[in-house]
């Protein structure tokens, strides 16, 4: 009998194929079964996890640091929903329309209200250590970077959360190393390096929006509207005459839920909501996350041309300098990590199953940061290397090397000069 080779080529690529994309969904699962937090998404406070970093190429050294960061941990970034729930709490309170737990989750929101009305938006106590902690874990990876002291340029978005998380991250580098000398600024004329859309930018751009493939097949991933039902029955006895969509004010349950670690108050709900049915929500508001910052992905375009300008001017010797820094939002960070295609995030598949494992919403925490690491070679000055670290983890490029982690400086940047003017062919 005869076997064609073609035939059992493809069958093992596909068997290759689907045995590497079942063991990619299998590691994301363990990663949430590991940590249930991380289904809370964006709202994951920063993980800390410990990472092994690959030993620096023999002959080589690192000089200098590149990085982007969201701000730490806050309140809610809207005081929509604290107003929203303030409302419907006090309107089922007053109708005797709670069980036993919404009533204990009325009282503990109803004694937090205060400060949580006043604080909205702003940055934590735990977001000022979340970034105080990641600089300290930068200087420790890379002592050769920041051992003589140096210049450092740190710049932030307008708001104060931001400005907040740039001083705690300066002032914890500046306490390991005082000849450190760290410029801090926050204003209009720096704005096109960290949040370049920004109605106050005096530098005005236009970039093409984008869809992902996967939105004509959105709903091969229904919405789990039995955990919303579930939780709704926890805190009311009847959601009769309560103002708002159900759909609405189970969403909204949700999102203070998720919050709730971010401002120290994780038991004001009881066991209203449980981790483990966020995490059963957790694949379809992922390709929600993916849809937002995939979008304005092109958007951060001058972020990315702002690395490799001060990158160069660095290494051509134009100004002396060990570190740029730069804090912004999720809104940035987010679209820049599917730009730049960290960990196969600009994969855009077509089938929503398919997008977790190229994005997870977690790795947009609050805190997150991408760090780009540049090494010099001892002998030939104008050889340079660069890696990147996402959330401190090695993470892929999709450029061209032989040495990965480590990228050539010139591979990374005609890569992505290329992709930067075919988007501006778009236009």
């Amino acid at each position: 009998m005869k076997i064609s080779i073609k035939k059992i080529t493809i069958t093992t690529f596909f068997t290759f194929f689907a045995l590497t994309s079942f063991c990619q969904q299998n590691a994301v699962f363990e990663q949430l079964n590991a940590n249930p937090q991380k289904a809370y998404g964006n709202d994951c406070p920063y993980p800390f996890e410990s990472h092994q970093l690959t030993k620096t190429p023999v002959g080589y050294t690192p000089f200098y640091i590149s990085h982007y960061a969201r701000h730490g941990s806050r309140y809610y970034w809207t005081d929509n929903l604290y107003k929203e729930l303030d409302t419907l709490l006090t309107t089922a309170h007053n109708n005797h329309q709670l069980t036993e737990e919404g009533e204990k989750f009325y009282k503990n929101f109803m004694a937090a209200k205060d400060e949580l009305s006043t604080g909205v938006s702003e940055l934590t106590q735990l977001g000022w250590e979340q970034h105080q902690k990641i600089a300290r874990q930068m200087y420790n990876n890379f002592p050769e970077v920041f051992k003589k002291g140096g210049d450092i340029y740190a710049i932030s978005s307008l708001v104060g959360r931001c400005v907040l998380s740039m001083s705690a991250f300066c002032q914890e580098l500046v306490q390991c190393n005082p000849k450190l000398e760290i410029r801090e600024q926050s204003s209009r004329f720096t704005l096109d390096g960290v949040v370049p859309s920004d109605r106050q930018n005096p530098v005005k751009h236009s970039f093409p929006r984008v869809k992902p493939r996967f939105e004509k097949n959105w709903d091969k991933i229904p919405e789990n509207n039995s955990v919303r039902e579930k939780i709704l029955s926890r805190v009311f006895t009847s959601t009769d005459g309560l103002p708002g969509n159900l759909h609405h004010i189970g969403s909204n349950l949700i999102n203070l839920y998720t919050s709730l670690p971010n401002i120290l108050h994780e038991g004001m709900m009881g066991n209203i909501i449980i981790d483990d049915e966020i995490v059963k929500m957790w694949e379809r508001s992922n390709l929600g996350s993916y849809a937002w910052v995939f979008g304005p992905q092109y958007e951060t375009i001058p972020i990315l041309q702002d690395i490799m300008n001060k990158a160069d001017a660095v290494i051509d010797g134009k100004i002396n300098r060990v570190a740029d820094l730069r804090f912004g939002h999720d809104t940035y960070i987010g679209p820049l990590t599917i730009f730049m295609g960290i960990n196969g995030a600009d994969i855009d598949p077509e089938d929503p199953f398919e997008v977790k494992n190229c994005y997870q919403n977690w790795q947009t925490c609050k805190a997150c940061n991408i760090q780009l690491i540049f090494y010099r070679n001892k002998k030939n000055p104008n050889d340079i290397l660069v890696k990147c670290l996402l959330n401190g983890a090695e993470a892929k490029l999709p450029v061209q090397t032989t040495n990965f982690p480590y990228y050539k400086w010139l591979d990374f940047k005609s890569f992505y000069n290329k992709k930067i003017e075919t988007v501006k062919t778009q236009k």
